[in-house]
C-alpha cells in the first residue's frame, strides 16, 4: 500500500516547518486570535459576588461590579509598583513573594500565615 514511491512524494511536499508561512521571520499561524482588551474585565461578576458574600453582603446592585474592579486596579497597581521597587533594588528581574509581603507591610497591611 505505502511503497517506496508514495514516501518519495511525501517527503517532498512536507516541508518541516509545520502549519505557518513559508521562509523566515514570516510570522505563522497562531492557534488563537489574541484580543488585546482590559485585563481587568478578567475578575468575573462571580468572583467579585463571592467576596462579596465571605464579607457577609447578602444583596448587591449591578453597578458594584464596575466600581470593585476600578477599586482593585488601583489597589493591585500601587501594590505592585512598590513591590517592583523591592525586586529592582535585589537586582533581580521577578518579584518574589517576599517582595509583595513587604509592599504590603509598607503599605499598612500586613499579611499573615507566610513565614520566611
Amino acid at each position: 500500500l505505502f511503497g517506496p514511491s508514495f514516501i518519495a512524494s511525501a517527503t517532498t511536499l512536507m516541508s518541516g516547518r509545520g502549519k505557518g508561512t513559508k521562509g523566515v521571520g514570516q510570522g505563522g499561524t497562531r492557534r488563537h486570535c489574541f484580543i488585546l482588551r482590559d485585563s481587568i474585565q478578567g475578575i468575573s461578576k462571580k468572583s467579585i459576588r463571592r467576596l462579596a458574600r465571605r464579607a457577609g453582603v447578602i444583596r448587591m446592585s449591578g453597578l458594584v461590579f464596575d466600581h470593585t474592579r476600578a477599586v482593585l486596579k488601583v489597589f493591585v497597581t500601587n501594590l505592585l509598583r512598590d513591590a517592583v521597587v523591592y525586586t529592582q533594588h535585589a537586582n533581580r528581574k521577578t518579584i518574589s513573594t517576599m517582595d509583595v509581603i513587604y509592599a504590603l507591610k509598607r503599605q499598612g497591611r500586613l499579611l499573615y500565615g507566610i513565614e520566611h
